[in-house]
């Protein structure tokens, strides 16, 4: 396996798609892959689109004028290049999704692509992510159920957050360097398989923000492909840049997200309780943080804020505010 695609969709992080772009570079020039990088713009205000014509010419720049999300900005490069379409013949044998808030280390797109070539049954292949300050960083997890819901938004010991119940694999399983079996991996660095894509399509652009790359995987592995984490492809991930400039709404966009996901693909026990869980918790923290207000510990446009925000996400897990 050969031919490797690079896409980055990036909302106003010009600087950090700089650094990432000139990583991917480098390291493609170290490797023997024949790849060809693709940024999807999503609208950027902060001269990205000027950064990568000036300074990456050899980039294939999508520039929209609205901000596409990850699913469809994906997609738009996906296309570009002739997927999902089979009956073409010069489609990259392997897409990594990519983060502009990343810089790969070296090695890491060859032992990708080498990952995917040498085992006939995996269709994706997630690398080991790090924080900026080289410090571990969960990069695959299981697929979402009923206990991440419950430990993440109801009272719980919190030894739990770090357990398997929660989806995350320890630490001591990335330390080897040797490929292990998982849900998925984090779409910050998540490499596919020509085949599965082709066999299962693009990723779903009901999706704007937010766990497409969990769908897409789940797709994916229920057409019979694996997915793996390998260690050996290291990437440093910032991790929040752009969704950080839109606190609140990407609150929003999350559980909304995580609600189209359960109705999806999970039966309607599973949805029901699952609902129950976020309504629960969603109003434990409306009591939270009045209870912070009380003691001046935020503003009272903040909590307003987060009042409306913690409202709306009940009313779509009710099934309100909601559109199929």
């Amino acid at each position: 396996m050969t031919g490797l695609a690079i896409i980055i969709v990036n909302w106003n992080v010009r600087d950090l798609l700089a650094a990432c772009l000139g990583t991917v570079q480098a390291d493609l020039a170290g490797s023997s892959l024949s790849g060809q990088i693709w940024v999807v713009d999503n609208a950027s205000t902060d001269g990205s689109v000027e950064l990568v014509r000036r300074q990456f010419p050899n980039v294939r720049l999508i520039a929209s004028d609205q901000n596409l999300g990850f699913a469809a900005g994906n997609n738009a490069a996906l296309q570009a290049m002739g997927f999902p379409d089979e009956a073409t013949t010069d489609l990259p044998e392997a897409v990594l999704l990519l983060n502009p808030d990343t810089e790969v280390h070296p090695g890491a797109l060859q032992t990708l692509a080498d990952f995917l070539r040498d085992t006939p049954n995996a269709g994706i292949a997630g690398a080991r992510l790090v924080f900026g300050d080289g410090s571990f960083q969960h990069s695959v997890f299981d697929f979402p159920g009923l206990w991440q819901l419950a430990i993440e938004l109801l009272p719980r010991p919190g030894r739990l957050v770090e357990s398997r119940l929660n989806g995350r694999y320890p630490p001591a399983r990335y330390e080897p360097g040797r490929p292990f079996r998982v849900g998925h991996p984090l779409g910050a660095a998540m490499c596919v398989r020509r085949e599965a894509i082709q066999q299962v399509g693009l990723l779903d652009e009901r999706y704007h923000m937010y766990v497409e790359e969990i769908d897409w995987a789940w797709r994916i592995v229920s057409a019979g492909w694996a997915a793996y984490c390998v260690p050996a492809a290291l990437v440093t991930h910032l991790g929040g840049q752009s969704t950080a400039q839109t606190r609140i709404a990407s609150f929003v966009n999350l559980w909304t997200s995580r609600h189209r996901f359960y109705r999806k693909h999970y039966n309607p026990l599973k949805v029901w309780l699952a609902a129950r869980i976020v309504r629960l918790g969603m109003r434990r923290r409306i009591r939270q943080d009045a209870a912070a207000a009380g003691r001046a510990e935020l503003n009272r446009a903040e909590l307003a804020e987060r009042q409306r925000a913690y409202g709306q996400v009940i009313k779509i897990w009710q099934g309100r505010e909601y559109d199929d």
